[in-house]
């Protein structure tokens, strides 16, 4: 199972308007968040959580901070679930650098996703969580650019925007359960006998959307495994589910990153320097750019900006004279 099928922006959560961007302002990047409304930079401020909404042609400015003293990732602090569809966020109160994955060990101590991994073994988990694990869950089949194909799951809250997040081109799911605990028997089943893995890595991910498959051939490979799957599941013997048909339908913004055509990776690496990126398609975090005087689109992975500070302003990407060459 990959990071909990949390959203990285709360549903209560403050919007920043774009405009907001021309201020040197540092922030820290919690990831992009997809909700009803589209996708947004979530974001940590010395205040509070904030959004930053995306959209097709936005232009995003920025420097994110590197150098001597400042940590490769900072921690993204730590959640509280108090129910079903309520959690809150705390910034890292030392911030510090990320030590696990993106907390440091004091906030990894204190956040309520910590027993999720294995709650449907244990059964240990605080009040909150369980109340959120107790809501109806899906299990779902999705299928990547390269035809890659993985098992996963969702909450009621997150059906819809866990599998945008992820960056899948095609879904289906194939089951919903009564709770997590359930739902989390059927998808470790599901990997322990059949071919979809519970995880691919991001880096396979932007691989393969340098050059996706046809949507035909990505249509017809998530439904045969979507079938296989939903089979397979109806014969456990295992209470509190029932098998459902249902394809996921990704965003029109979506498009242009999902369908084949050229393009090539973004030239400079997000993790440190000034860039300046017009954002033409996204899917997940990967998004299909522009850059000033250039005819080329590129793909940028913009989940490289987690757990880092950035500054929006005035600023722009250099080009290397190697990849001007091809324009």
């Amino acid at each position: 199972m990959e990071e909990p099928e949390v959203s990285t922006g709360s549903t209560t959560d403050p919007v920043v308007e774009p405009v907001e961007t021309s201020v040197e302002t540092p922030v820290l990047v919690r990831g992009v968040s997809w909700g009803a409304d589209g996708p947004s930079l979530s974001l940590i401020t010395d205040d509070a959580d904030t959004r930053l909404p995306l959209s097709a042609g936005q232009w995003l400015r920025f420097r994110v901070e590197s150098g001597a003293g400042v940590p490769v990732r900072f921690c993204l602090g730590y959640s509280t679930v108090q129910g079903p569809v309520d959690s809150q966020h705390f910034a890292c109160p030392t911030k510090s650098a990320a030590e696990r994955g993106f907390q440091c060990g004091p906030c990894f101590g204190r956040d309520d996703f910590r027993f999720m991994h294995d709650f449907h073994r244990s059964g240990i988990a605080p009040p909150g969580l369980k109340a959120y694990l107790a809501q109806p869950h899906w299990l779902y089949i999705a299928t990547f650019a390269d035809g890659t194909t993985k098992v996963g799951t969702a909450s009621d809250r997150s059906k819809w925007s866990r599998l945008a997040e992820q960056g899948a081109l095609v879904a289906r799911y194939v089951a919903r359960a009564r709770d997590g605990s359930v739902v989390r028997h059927l998808e470790d089943a599901v990997s322990a006998n059949l071919p979809p893995t519970q995880f691919v890595r991001g880096a396979a991910k932007f691989a393969a959307l340098l050059n996706p498959r046809p949507p035909l051939h990505l249509e017809q490979t998530n439904k045969a495994m979507a079938d296989v799957v939903r089979d397979f599941v109806a014969g456990q013997p295992l209470d509190g589910f029932e098998t459902v048909e249902e394809q996921w339908e990704r965003k029109p913004f979506s498009e242009a990153v999902a369908l084949p055509g050229r393009r090539t990776a973004y030239p400079q690496p997000l993790e440190s320097g000034g860039h300046g990126l017009r954002l033409d398609s996204l899917l997940g975090g990967y998004a299909l750019v522009a850059v000033d005087d250039a005819d080329t689109a590129f793909l940028a992975d913009l989940s490289a900006l987690k757990g880092r500070r950035i500054a929006f302003g005035d600023y722009s990407t250099d080009v290397p004279a190697l990849q001007e060459s091809l324009f």
